[in-house]
């Protein structure tokens, strides 16, 4: 075989990038080649940094046809967090599954701003409402050295694959997870917590069909829907919390775009004090925070 029918016969790796990555956008992926990059890794079964490694590499057959039938969900819209299985958050991998939202890099400030609150208390109780994959509970377990957390989820299937990131990055004898409806799994557990920490649905009903189709179609709607005005669950924890918070406890949850003022105001009129705005590194409002006073 001459070396152009070998070439024809057996694309490189960074050929096939090169015609996923125009593929993936004109499918409408925000990342086109962040996702093919992820999508090779996976069919070539090496970390993300080897595909650079590789780049000038033939593939063989099984890995070219794993990889085309990969970029072939991505492109009909599949979230490729969900197509791979895993996806990073505060530098640790997650399993994640239909039944749990996507872990997103904005969420990253909600533990920040979870440790910077932390810092000053002497007792370390969490309660982490809507766990989800575990990416915040698991990340504050291994962060804060001796904190004991509890994460509840209403939906059974999120709360197995909680579990099991909490075991993958060995924390699971320090968080206890119990499936409920936001307070109701702990309701014996009044004026426990130091830390209350939170990334609710919070989606407006009417902007739910106007959602990219990766998010739209794929992630569970559950995770999504906050209701008429996307407040729904932020009325509840702002009323709720003051009840499970030790006194002067803290309540951090993040919030959708242009939220803020609203949300400041639900805990503001909860008898909240200190409520803090903290904008993500794109400069949008991401994060309220608030402590509970003696009134609360």
């Amino acid at each position: 075989m001459n070396p152009s029918a070998q070439s024809e016969a057996s694309p490189s790796v960074s050929s096939e990038l090169r015609d996923a990555t125009v593929r993936l956008a004109a499918a409408g992926s925000a990342s086109p080649r962040l996702d093919a990059e992820l999508l090779m890794a996976e069919a070539l079964g090496v970390e993300r940094v080897r595909v650079y490694v590789n780049a000038n590499h033939a593939l063989v057959d099984a890995a070219l046809a794993h990889f085309r039938a990969l970029v072939k969900r991505r492109a009909s819209g599949e979230p490729v967090a969900y197509i791979i299985g895993h996806r990073e958050f505060w530098s640790l991998d997650f399993v994640v599954t239909p039944a749990v939202l996507t872990p997103r890099p904005e969420t990253e400030l909600l533990v920040e701003t979870a440790l910077k609150l932390m810092a000053s208390k002497a007792s370390r109780r969490i309660l982490d409402l809507g766990t989800g994959s575990g990416a915040i509970a698991v990340a504050l377990a291994k962060e804060i050295a001796g904190a004991e957390i509890v994460a509840t989820d209403i939906f059974r299937a999120a709360l197995e694959i909680a579990r099991a990131n909490a075991r993958q990055h060995g924390v699971d004898h320090r968080i206890a997870f119990f499936a409920g409806d936001l307070f109701a799994p702990v309701a014996a557990m009044t004026g426990c917590f130091d830390l209350i920490v939170s990334n609710p649905p919070y989606i407006r009903r009417a902007d739910i069909a106007a959602l990219p189709r990766d998010v739209r179609d794929y992630e569970p709607r559950i995770a999504l829907d906050g209701g008429a005005d996307g407040l729904d669950f932020y009325r509840r924890i702002a009323t709720e919390a003051p009840d499970y918070l030790s006194a002067g406890g803290f309540v951090a949850v993040e919030i959708g775009a242009g939220m803020g003022a609203e949300v400041a105001q639900l805990f503001a009129e909860a008898g909240f004090a200190d409520v803090r705005l903290e904008k993500d590194l794109a400069g949008l409002e991401r994060v309220v925070s608030a402590r509970r006073t003696a009134r609360g």
